[in-house]
């Protein structure tokens, strides 16, 4: 439910009954459990504009509250601060109805729209290391979260497959009479050295890039090996998001190659728009603002990254239709992202309503905050690093004489997987973070393992009940009202981080809850012998809609759950 939506519409009934006809701003949570569930400050900000105290107004404001439905208490606190406590009873009802409905009453989209996410963008014939892995969970959490709201989101992986480096891979291998049927880590070696015989030769390099011109002009056999080089690649991505649990597939493949048609058409659009200049040679467009021109064509003929992101800008915009097209890059791209969005808008290949973002993010650093590489320097293989989150996770889990090696196996891997997921989208996605093996394996703090404890917690307890479950939800103490407000402000939560595209607001809020449970848990006894029919049936309801946000809430993130820990 919209918690917030809900107390905003109660403040401005108040408004309209004391007659005051400024627009209120919006509550907010409140910071101390003294001052109330939510606050509204916006007494403050209107005292200015009608020229009465701010107290007065917030007086007023109280005075026309309905305080028997949502709210229940209001009281004025310093300058012009409304404290706002919820009704028990409301709360109470409305965590009945979260509990009895799959989607926890998170409603989706009254107007939903179509949103384009483009992530993760591995290179082609070589394998995926760990500078792809933010790119990778962090699309993959926002395209979950958008389409768990009710948009339509379309995931994009857009690659790399048209460049020099394919006609030098085929070129290489017709001089070296290989098979082109390799596995990728074949390949890899295979690139390397192809790559030094197109750096030592120049008779070999012009021979590499006669073959991309074969290939981009549709010769029969360039294609035919082109396409190997292109399938190995993507079946070891497909190995790597099995593994990483991310909701990739080859249909959401976008090539550069898909957009190769449209690039002299972007160019001569650009040119009738009036927005191209030649500068030696090449074809720019110039921004105010900004002394870098985009290029949009090299004075040789070539097009460049710029030519294909604003073909794919128009496409995803006029043929996809999409109303929101998310760009999740490094933060390093964020020059490029702005001149390519501002030249999409100003030359109309993508409408004005059309929101253009990217989703910026920093780097995985290593303990001595250094880019994270391996001990020779060299650059840690994605797969590597996912193998070893499953070992080093094995070794966390306790009484392991209580699990078959199966369900151990099963086990280490949703450890494993999620702690490494759960450690990149628990920071402010722009920073650079550090990437530590203890931390995000530990049981205490903001980690994966923290909320698969407490919800394996939560299990244990309904493992031990033997009844049904049955009765009404009753707030008790102050302890009980927090964690049911806090259960109330999941939808918000999940509005909030879509709109920001910031997934680590999920994971503080999960946190939060998580915390706020285990100290309920202990406080408020739920099978202790002596604990009341209702209260106990009352308590195992709060539970369970505490294990089902949880749930919900890391299956948004791609991390898993596990009934026993």
């Amino acid at each position: 439910m919209k918690l917030k939506s809900q107390l905003n519409n109660v403040i401005k009934d108040a408004f309209i009954k004391a007659g005051i006809e400024h627009t209120p701003m919006a509550v907010s949570e409140a910071t101390k459990p003294e001052f109330g569930d939510y606050q509204f400050n916006g007494a403050m900000a209107l005292s200015k504009k009608l020229g009465l105290n701010p107290r007065e107004i917030a007086q007023n404001i109280v005075n026309h509250l309905d305080l028997t439905g949502v709210l229940s208490k209001a009281e004025i606190a310093g300058p012009g601060f409304i404290n706002l406590w919820l009704n028990p009873l409301w709360i109470a009802s409305q965590c009945q109805v979260a509990l009895r409905d799959e989607r926890l009453n998170v409603s989706t989209r009254e107007n939903p729209i179509k949103v384009v996410v483009d992530y993760s963008g591995p290179n082609m014939a070589k394998q995926m290391h760990v500078g792809h892995l933010r790119s990778t969970i962090i699309g993959d959490t926002l395209a979950n979260l958008l389409t768990f709201l009710g948009d339509e989101v379309i995931r994009q992986n857009h690659i790399g497959d048209w460049g020099t480096q394919f006609g030098m891979l085929i070129a290489y291998l017709e001089e070296t009479g290989e098979d082109a049927s390799v596995s990728l880590k074949d390949l890899e070696q295979f690139y390397k050295d192809a790559k030094g015989r197109f750096d030592a030769d120049a008779a070999f390099a012009d021979k590499a890039r006669e073959y991309v011109v074969k290939i981009q002009s549709g010769d029969t056999h360039c294609l035919q090996l082109w396409q190997k080089f292109i399938d190995i690649s993507l079946g070891h991505c497909e190995e790597v998001y099995e593994k990483l649990g991310v909701n990739l597939t080859r249909d959401d493949v976008r090539a550069e190659s898909f957009y190769n048609d449209d690039l002299a058409k972007v160019v001569s659009d650009l040119q009738i728009a009036g927005k191209l200049e030649e500068s030696d040679g090449a074809q720019c467009v110039f921004l105010e603002d900004d002394e870098v021109p985009v290029i949009v064509q090299k004075g040789d003929g070539g097009y460049l990254y710029a030519t294909t992101d604003l073909a794919a800008l128009r496409y995803r915009a006029q043929v996809l239709g999409a109303k929101r097209i998310s760009y999740v890059v490094d933060a390093r791209q964020a020059g490029h992202f702005k001149q390519v969005f501002t030249v999409a808008k100003t030359s109309g290949f993508v409408p004005e309503d059309v929101k253009l973002e990217h989703i910026a993010f920093g780097t995985m650093m290593d303990k001595g905050g250094k880019p994270f590489k391996t001990r020779d320097g060299g650059t840690v293989k994605l797969i590597d690093l996912l193998d070893e989150a499953v070992v080093k996770a094995k070794e966390t889990i306790n009484n392991k004489e209580a699990y078959s090696s199966e369900e151990i196996d099963s086990l280490a891997k949703i450890i494993g997987i999620g702690a490494v997921k759960y450690a990149d989208l628990a920071i402010n996605r722009e920073s650079n973070y550090i990437f530590n093996w203890d931390k995000m394996l530990s049981f205490e703090g903001n980690t994966s393992l923290y909320m698969q404890y407490g919800y394996a917690r939560i299990q244990s307890i309904f493992r031990k009940f033997d009844g049904k479950i049955d009765g009404e939800i009753i707030i008790g103490d102050d302890l009980e009202r927090r964690l049911a407000v806090m259960l109330l402000r999941f939808e918000d939560v999940l509005n909030r981080a879509a709109e920001d595209a910031s997934p680590n607001q999920i994971t503080t809020y999960l946190y939060e809850l998580v915390t706020l449970f285990m100290r309920f848990y202990e406080q408020n006894p739920i099978l202790k012998e002596g604990v009341d029919i209702h209260t106990k049936m009352s308590r195992l309801q709060l539970a369970d809609l505490t294990a089902k946000t949880i749930k919900q809430g890391l299956d948004i993130l791609g991390i898993q759950v596990v009934d026993k820990l």
